[in-house]
């Protein structure tokens, strides 16, 4: 668990947005931006994700998904809320088809401001991910103390 800081693994997941977030997301990989020089690996499978990355305001078809997905992450995990649709449903809150934000169905660690969130935004949201997830990897050895313990 000590290599949590160093080499966190990010899933990205996008609900319903309309791909703007997903679009700075993404530019957060390319060399210009490059996140992957702070260690972080973006992975496909949950069951390898640290840090849980939710573009898009909810809705009915995405709320089981990302419910699934997030029980699917090990403990300890963060979850960043990108843009304004992640964190309140943003323009498409009063639409009948959607729930609002990603924080109503599952608990939301940092909140990503803005439509589209800027890639220097979102690189400070992952930032702040890593500090939230070496408390709760901390707050989980505390609670048991043999956890980092090899046989």
């Amino acid at each position: 668990m000590s290599g949590f800081k160093r080499s966190p693994w990010i899933l990205h997941y996008d609900a319903s947005s309309c791909n703007g977030c997903d679009i700075e997301v993404l530019a957060c990989l390319t060399p210009v931006f490059d996140v992957e020089r702070l260690g972080v690996v973006n992975t496909g499978n949950p069951k390898h994700a640290d840090i849980f990355l939710v573009t898009g305001a909810v809705n009915a078809q995405s709320r089981d998904v990302i419910r699934n997905l997030y029980h699917q992450l090990p403990e300890p995990k963060v979850v960043v809320a990108i843009g304004a649709c992640a964190a309140t449903g943003g323009i498409f809150r009063e639409c009948y088809n959607i729930s609002g934000g990603v924080d109503t169905i599952i608990p939301v660690d940092v909140y990503v401001p803005g439509c589209a969130a800027r890639p220097e935004a979102i690189i400070d949201g992952v930032v702040q991910a890593l500090g939230v997830l070496e408390k709760k990897r901390s707050a989980m050895t505390e609670a048991n103390p043999n956890l980092n313990k090899t046989a």
